[in-house]
């Protein structure tokens, strides 16, 4: 066995170490506005709450971009709703669960997990994972939905971990497990026959039985004469509200700040195409990030979808409204007083794929004419998808295809409320480095604006084009009007003049190696290769400094279209020419022939070069398409090393798995 194949047996049993240690280590490690929730001033021990507010079942969720938050949170309501359950709803991040054994067997325990990354749980739920790997929890009667992206190698593993935990510390299951999967787009109706089969389960534990099938608010709705200071128009936060307007001293996922976007412009050459950079100004502010770190930035919906989405409903836009929660735990589900038009704009995701769950819940108030249909189509999912999902309908598009452009007039605001999620903010792989861009965050972002042929409206994602608005009115105002949508960029109280919007950090694992001698390859087509400009700029930073005189190589392979659609393509040859033979880019242009050429080709082209950094130690990383890119990537260089290590392709697959948990292969992946 040559020098070679011992670096390789040595990262595989470094990997298979840190992979049935990884509890051990990380318990080690870690010794040292709730829609369904207890009110912030009581006790945060979990028991506690339940007492106090007389609840008699628990729902906790551990996310980390707010999707297993909004699932957890709508399976709440619908306990509370439709079976008179008094629910408790709870981020595992804000409660204590020492003495979660000593709640009741009668009370049971939802969980909802999401994965993050290679199998990690949230960020937000370390706690929450210490505290399992050493609970005693035989009374403990629970179910467990998962989320997570089958792209990855380790799908759905916090679930699973999460699982394992509970029946070892003596719990019992009710139903099964079931994970949503991202990566196939089913999250959904993975969650959908979750329910149905967990609701079936708990009728041998609670009693479950049906106690209202009409919609009932959680909410008193009330309306304020007129605007103060203290209404919201579309402030996130009462931060900025009048009374306050100063950013947060804090700013996290539910402190935004409202950030300058002093630099924009359009990367692509190509006609009908658009990629936008975007540079958010953060100097004078307590904000830091990491190279490799990726931006949330909160958007808000255009005005020509605010506008179809009110008349959909006969909504009145300037009327003020306040919620009040019927159950003293509760809170309403964005800031109030508001008005319609703003909680429209700014706080309900009305452009989303639309659920059968919500199909059901407004089917109560079609059309008297089509409303035993829409009855029928929520509960038929082979139907459901081919009239609506497969048409890829906003929730306003599907009501108006299904009632033959007929307003949807007799829908309470409270029910529409309840029934859609809140607007979330997007994230977007940071392109620029900490290092060398220290008081700037910059992205990039491709623009989705696509004409439905069912309706002929728009389907558009809603950042990138605000992104895109905003970068013609930096660059040329009168051009905003070639915008197929025109978006309110002044914000709420003009509050995003001068080209703002509200973003947070959240900090990632996709990180260089500490040690600058490391050589790293990068694969990244089309937008994946934001963050390796960032890994890029941050090594030209540390050569410009002097901090590095022994850099490792750095291979980038980047794939796009053609010359038009080439990304930074100036840029390169700068940084090139600073790094020296200590960079190199390889590029596959995908439709300037026949015969198409991705990054998985060039791979195999340079195949003795990569092979060749591999067993040196190199890092891998891999960003962008997640559902083909990524998956081709891989295999190809697992055939790589099989055909280099004279193995099997199994057990370099093996090979792979031990790489990925040592942290050498990571991916940034959607």
């Amino acid at each position: 066995m040559n020098g070679t194949d011992l670096l390789v047996l040595g990262v595989i049993l470094a990997g298979a170490t840190v992979y049935f240690k990884f509890d051990t280590w990380k318990e080690l490690i870690f010794s040292n506005d709730d829609d369904i929730s207890a009110s912030q001033g009581g006790s945060n021990d979990i028991v506690q709450m339940m007492v106090d507010n007389d609840k008699n079942y628990l729902v906790l969720y551990a996310s980390q971009t707010g999707t297993a938050e909004d699932y957890a949170k709508r399976f709440a309501k619908e306990l509370k709703s439709k079976f008179a359950l008094n629910v408790l709803c709870q981020d595992v991040e804000n409660v204590n669960l020492e003495n979660l054994h000593d709640l009741p067997s009668n009370i049971i325990v939802s969980f909802f997990v999401s994965t993050y990354g290679e199998g990690d749980f949230p960020d937000g739920a370390a706690m929450f994972e210490q505290f399992l790997s050493s609970a005693h929890l035989p009374n403990l009667n629970f179910t467990i939905f998962g989320l997570g992206n089958y792209t990855y190698e380790f799908f759905s593993m916090a679930s699973e971990k999460t699982l394992k935990m509970l029946l070892e510390a003596g719990a019992t299951l009710i139903g099964n497990l079931r994970s949503g999967d991202d990566g196939k787009g089913t999250t959904e109706e993975d969650y959908l026959a979750w329910k149905e089969q967990t609701l079936e389960a708990l009728h041998d534990y609670i009693n479950l039985s049906e106690a209202s099938t009409g919609f009932k608010s959680s909410f008193k709705l009330s309306f304020v004469d007129e605007i103060s200071n203290d209404t919201y128009l579309g402030e996130l936060t009462s931060d900025y509200l009048p009374n306050h307007n100063s950013a947060p001293s804090t700013v996290d996922a539910k402190h935004p700040y409202v950030a300058p976007i002093t630099q924009s412009k359009e990367l692509f050459k190509s006609v009908g195409r658009y990629c936008i950079h975007s540079q958010f100004d953060i100097s004078n502010t307590s904000i830091k990030y990491e190279t490799g770190d990726h931006l949330a930035i909160w958007p808000f919906n255009a005005n020509e979808k605010v506008d179809q989405f009110l008349s959909t409903f006969a909504l009145q836009p300037d009327k003020i409204f306040d919620l009040e929660s019927l159950d003293a735990t509760m809170e309403p589900p964005f800031p109030c007083p508001t008005t319609i038009e703003a909680a429209v704009k700014y706080y309900l995701e009305i452009t989303g794929p639309v659920s059968r769950e919500c199909l059901s819940v407004l089917s109560e108030f079609a059309p008297v004419e089509i409303k035993e249909y829409v009855i029928q189509l929520s509960k038929d999912k082979d139907a459901f998808a081919k009239e609506i999902t497969d048409k890829q309908f906003n929730l306003a598009d599907a009501l108006l295809y299904l009632s033959q452009g007929k307003p949807w007039s007799q829908v309470p605001w409270e029910c529409l409320v309840e029934a859609l999620t809140i607007i979330t903010p997007r994230y977007y792989s940071i392109s620029s480095s900490s290092n060398a861009d220290p008081n700037s965050i910059h992205v990039t972002s491709i623009v989705e604006c696509n004409t439905n042929k069912y309706t002929d409206s728009l389907t558009l994602g809603v950042t990138t084009n605000l992104l895109r608005n905003i970068s013609l009115n930096i660059n040329d105002p009168q051009s905003t009007k070639i915008m197929p949508v025109q978006y309110d960029i002044m914000g709420p109280r003009n509050l995003y003049g001068g080209n703002k919007l509200p973003i947070h950090i959240r900090h990632s694992t996709f990180k260089l190696p500490a040690d600058p001698s490391v050589p790293i390859i990068m694969i990244g087509p089309g937008t994946g290769v934001a963050p390796f400009r960032g890994f890029v700029r941050d090594r030209v930073h540390s050569v410009e400094t002097g901090k590095c005189n022994n850099m490792g190589k750095m291979m980038l392979f980047y794939g796009c279209r053609d010359e038009n659609d080439f990304l930074y393509q100036n840029e390169w040859p700068e940084y090139s020419s600073k790094l020296d033979e200590n960079f190199e880019m390889i590029v596959a242009l995908s439709r300037v022939s026949d015969k198409k050429c991705y990054v998985q080709h060039k791979l195999k082209e340079y195949g003795q070069q990569v092979m060749a950094l591999l067993n040196q130690g190199a890092h891998v990383y891999v960003c962008g398409d997640a559902g083909r890119m990524a998956k081709d990537v891989q295999h190809t260089i697992c055939e790589m090393i099989s055909q280099d290590k004279g193995i099997s392709i199994d057990d370099a697959n093996e090979m792979i798995k031990a790489i990925k948990v040592s942290g050498r292969y990571q991916e940034d992946i959607w």
